[in-house]
């Protein structure tokens, strides 16, 4: 099942996307879009041309595991996609992934606009990724 991932930010949005087996997950675009409803729109047609059966939206936990104003954006965000698309979303701990994707461009060594058009989708990935591994490990 393909599934795709969404690291939803205020500016830019990653976008990442398993392979149709469900085992591995890669960056698919980053968008910049401060309109939510056109976001929504751009998300939607993604998903569809790429066969996605479920939407995977990071959700920003703080470190104690509550939400605070930005998961409940992220919720709204997550059922605005729902409805507007007809797939399925699913919220996901997004904690630290920004940070381990930062990590990773230091180690291949992006750097500049690069690393800023590359972080986005990169933890997009890496939420995917963690999502996949916890489907393996329960079932």
């Amino acid at each position: 099942m393909r599934i795709l991932a969404v690291d939803y930010g205020d500016a830019r949005t990653g976008l990442a996307l398993c392979d149709p087996g469900g085992s591995l997950a890669s960056p698919l675009a980053v968008i910049e879009e401060k309109s939510e409803r056109e976001l929504v729109k751009k998300i939607a047609a993604l998903a569809s041309q790429n066969g996605a059966r479920l939407i995977v939206v990071g959700y920003p936990r703080n470190m104690d595991g509550s939400g605070g104003p930005r998961a409940q954006k992220c919720e709204a965000f997550a059922k605005s996609l729902e409805s507007f698309s007809k797939i399925k979303t699913a919220l996901w701990d997004e904690r630290l992934t920004t940070k381990s994707a930062l990590a990773a461009m230091n180690v291949t060594g992006t750097r500049g606009k690069k690393r800023k058009a590359a972080v986005d989708s990169a933890a997009a990935c890496i939420i995917l990724q963690d999502y996949l591994d916890h489907l393996k490990n329960i079932g």
